[in-house]
């Protein structure tokens, strides 16, 4: 007699239908057929795998540790963690495989802590040794944006193959800095270690970001005289063309590919013809082809970018035309447009006509009304969003938005309200800039001794104390002339980003505030001597706008 939840994957799952009315003699030849569930990651049939594994009386590491992955690439991390604790505390021993999949969910968690869990444990239970549990561990520091701790898992490890060189370029590049990932490339070559596809897409990603127009075309050519796969490499040759303003180049790129051209090496190209205001390019590229999401998305956010009303209606009137107005992350995009361009009623009926609103919806609608200086709005739309009738949660993202609202309207009481709910009700969303940014708020309202209560109880989390936070509260001892706190918090600024030339220029305003003329002169000439000086700002307004 079959279990309900066998009877249920019987029907839903054809891998069931295939297994289960074969005679099996044991849980075991069970166990080991579940390593192809990973591949169907999809969360209803997580949930059935969970519960069958739940009625299994036997249950060995290899099994689990397939279930495990496949939360992973479901991206059900929270779960994967969770599965992944029940496994350590059965006291079985864990693989190598393992431990890599739990690496990976950390990845996504809200706080290196699990990873560095992970890591002890595994030099503890000597699986460390091995190249791909050392490149998993260089990774998931990466993601958790701890640079350093990346760089030296990599300058420890004996071997390093071309996946490990890869995840160091990825992890400067996830940090902005491409002139870094240009020296590990660099360095790849004086190694002699063979690219791999993954390598020269993340080299032209550097090229694209630091506007290198030569390295760039020295790495076109590397492309074609390795005879690389280009339907991998040509999108990520057409994104480095558009970035530096040669769409020619990158037509060229595309129309010279024997090889099937997807949508996504097309929609590249649209969204880089609308970043360059070619706009009939872009225009003819698309009616060779039916628009879809993602081209019209692209086009969108290009429109976002550059403030370019008149064709972002154009695309608004495009997307109705052919159904796909109720596309809800289009609408995100068209909302985010029409905020961005000014036209922030706009913006609200694209959000009131929404069928289907998400997270990123309301975030967007909170952080246009925020942009365009409307603290009230915002917050009182971040109010109906929690009542709990609208049925969605508020993210790190929406809290944010409404701090941010708040304190560029200088809604004090509204901000400590939405500050004070999350970290009741979300203290897991709750990260550094957040509590920037309620110090800034705080600090501007002349509550200069709730604003150090904050960053006491923030240093009790756990919270790391990144830069945004020591000028967050330099600034506030700037307002509030709190002279000793201020010096302390100008010290540990210049100590973390010593040559970043807005610190200076914040520290010596503490300075000039408190009379301190000495000080400022002293670090005007540190400026000085190290060549910094900070960018002046500029506005570009498109007359099409109006």
């Amino acid at each position: 007699m079959r279990s309900p939840i066998v009877k249920s994957l019987y029907v839903t799952n054809p891998f069931s239908r295939f297994c289960l009315p074969i005679s099996i003699p044991s849980f075991s030849a069970l166990n080991s057929a579940t390593t192809s569930f990973n591949p169907c990651c999809s969360e209803s049939f997580c949930s059935h795998a969970h519960q069958l594994f739940d009625e299994l009386p036997q249950r060995d590491i290899p099994s689990l540790t397939s279930l495990l992955t496949s939360y992973v690439r479901g991206h059900r991390h929270s779960d994967a963690w969770s599965l992944f604790r029940q496994m350590h505390r059965s006291c079985s021993p864990l693989t190598a495989h393992t431990l890599t999949a739990a690496l990976a969910a950390c990845s996504a968690l809200p706080t290196s802590d699990y990873g560095q869990q992970v890591h002890g444990l595994i030099i503890k239970t000597g699986t460390y040794s091995g190249i791909v549990t050392k490149t998993a561990i260089l990774d998931m520091y990466s993601k958790c944006g701890l640079l350093d701790h990346s760089v030296k898992v990599f300058e420890e490890m004996e071997l390093k193959d071309v996946v490990a060189w890869n995840a160091l370029l990825s992890s400067f590049l996830r940090e902005g800095l491409a002139g870094k990932a240009l020296n590990v490339f660099e360095e790849m070559k004086r190694e002699k270690v063979e690219y791999s596809e993954f390598t020269l897409c993340s080299v032209l990603k550097a090229c694209a970001a630091l506007k290198d127009f030569q390295l760039g075309k020295q790495v076109h050519g590397m492309v074609v005289v390795m005879d690389r796969d280009m339907l991998v490499l040509g999108t990520s040759l057409v994104d480095f063309y558009s970035s530096v303003g040669c769409i020619s180049e990158a037509m060229k790129v595309y129309t010279s590919l024997n090889c099937t051209k997807d949508d996504i090496m097309l929609n590249s190209l649209i969204s880089g013809c609308v970043v360059n205001k070619k706009y009939e390019e872009a225009f003819s590229l698309m009616s060779k082809m039916r628009p879809n999401a993602i081209a019209l998305t692209s086009a969108l956010a290009a429109c976002s970018e550059n403030s370019d009303l008149w064709i972002g209606k154009q695309i608004h009137c495009a997307l109705v035309r052919h159904g796909m107005a109720s596309n809800t992350q289009l609408c995100n995009t068209l909302l985010d447009m029409y905020a961005k361009c000014g036209k922030i009623s706009n913006a609200r009926i694209v959000f009131d006509e929404m069928r289907h609103r998400d997270v990123v919806s309301w975030s967007s609608m909170i952080q246009a009304y925020g942009s365009h200086g409307d603290g009230l709005k915002a917050f009182e739309l971040f109010k109906m969003m929690v009542d709990g009738k609208t049925g969605v949660l508020p993210n790190s993202v929406t809290f944010l938005s409404v701090l941010s609202a708040c304190g560029h309207s200088g809604l004090v009481e509204q901000g400590q309200e939405c500050f004070y709910l999350a970290k009741e009700r979300y203290s897991s969303y709750l990260g550094p800039e957040h509590y920037a940014c309620f110090i800034d708020i705080l600090g501007r309202a002349g509550k200069i001794e709730e604003v150090w209560s904050v960053f006491h109880d923030m240093e009790m989390c756990g919270v790391k104390i990144t830069s945004k936070l020591w000028a967050a509260l330099l600034n506030a001892c700037s307002h509030n002339q709190d002279v000793s706190r201020g010096e302390f918090a100008a010290k540990r600024l210049l100590r973390l980003e010593p040559n970043k030339a807005g610190n200076f220029v914040l520290a010596s305003n503490f300075y000039a505030s408190i009379g301190k003329w000495n000080s400022v002169d002293e670090l005007r000439r540190i400026m000085w001597e190290k060549g910094l000086s900070k960018e002046a700002g500029n506005s570009l307004v498109s007359s099409s706008c109006f």
